[in-house]
């Protein structure tokens, strides 16, 4: 059998003093060193690595980052040291708290017409950025193709604060951790993942769309090359940092009147089950007149998915807005919605879940 090894080479230009600073003070193992009578190379390991000093290696000095649930286990508590050879050390949280940037508050706009780029993404996905300015860091809205349907994907889960898939057009299998067998979604159902939960994309047909909101905009995407999916047990009230899996579906959905006059939606419970963290509603033409209104919700995302209507903002040129574009309204501003088509649908994500509208 062929045994095969890694290792990372650090320089050092003294090893001497290094040989307690890896043991003792890092907590590493020294698996060789040589020669014995002067040494000079040296092979340590732990914490997941396997690290080869070399006294002779002709490189700048390293900087070697540890991870840890406990860094005040490690090192006496320090964060930073250096160590006598050289090498730089940082000793940080294996899981830090996820941080929520401040919302940048902005009206944008971003029409399909204006013939953004898309880009090739996490598993050779297309991708289109619907709100290039981020709020600042708080969100990332995408709207996303696959070429050919087939999605060479891994088991993997995000470090998000919220997270959904909407289906625009199409339909795209997924595994999830327990939640039984494969998860289908045509257009109008969505998908909400919770914070870590573990799933690969399976297949998705030819002419799939879907459009994927995170908060915070950039965040992390972990494989796990342990878990194999599906999983044995069925949990569907398992809950992660506090949010349900959601799989809703178009064809159960009740259509109520809508938080603006001259629409109705139907509600995809998404904010009873993440705990008013975000809501997500589908949206059509219902009777009325629409009329001016503004909202005080953090963030507002809207995306058309057929249709037209016209959205107009105080300040601001109307917008004729049709299949594929998306909008952000900042709290406070007066909007209105007009001149709807008969065919007109649209996904509105709001995070907040609950918040309040006020005609004007």
């Amino acid at each position: 059998m062929t045994e095969t090894r890694a290792e990372v080479l650090l320089p050092t230009s003294d090893l001497r003093k290094d040989l307690p600073f890896f043991t003792r003070v890092l907590g590493m193992r020294m698996d060789m060193i040589y020669p014995a009578d002067d040494p000079a190379v040296a092979v340590f390991s732990g914490h997941g690595l396997r690290v080869r000093l070399d006294q002779g290696a002709k490189a700048a000095p390293a900087h070697l980052r540890i991870l840890t649930d406990a860094p005040d286990a490690v090192a006496g508590g320090e964060r930073r040291l250096t160590a006598p050879g050289g090498t730089t050390v940082e000793i940080d949280k294996l899981n830090p708290p996820l941080v929520l940037p401040p919302t940048e508050h902005a009206f944008v706009v971003r029409r399909l017409a204006d013939q953004a780029p898309w880009v090739i993404g996490r598993a050779g996905m297309s991708y289109r950025d619907l709100v290039p300015t981020r709020l600042g860091g708080a969100i990332i809205a995408s709207h996303i193709r696959v070429p050919d349907g087939k999605v060479p994907d891994m088991v993997h889960f995000h470090k998000v604060g919220f997270q959904l898939i909407f289906c625009v057009n199409g339909w795209v299998d997924v595994l999830y951790e327990d939640q039984g067998g494969l998860r289908r979604i045509h257009a109008g159902d969505c998908f909400i993942q919770p914070p870590r939960i573990r799933h690969r994309v399976v297949e998705a047909g030819d002419d799939i769309e879907v459009v994927e909101i995170g908060v915070p905009a950039e965040h992390i995407t972990e494989i796990d090359h342990d878990m194999d999916l599906p999983t044995p047990d069925f949990r569907p009230d398992r809950e992660w940092d506090g949010q349900r899996f959601v799989h809703s579906l178009a064809r159960d959905g009740v259509w109520q009147d809508f938080r603006l006059k001259g629409y109705i939606c139907r509600d995809t419970t998404i904010a009873d089950n993440t705990r008013g963290v975000a809501g997500v509603q589908v949206v059509r033409r219902g009777q009325g007149d629409p009329q001016p209104a503004r909202h005080d919700s953090d963030i507002l995302f809207g995306f058309v998915m057929a249709g037209a209507m016209t959205l107009s903002g105080e300040g601001k040129d109307p917008f004729r807005l049709s299949r594929g574009d998306a909008f952000v309204i900042p709290p406070g501003m007066v909007t209105t919605w007009a001149d709807p088509t008969d065919d007109f649908e649209l996904l509105e994500v709001s995070l907040p879940g609950h918040f309040a509208t006020t005609p004007v």
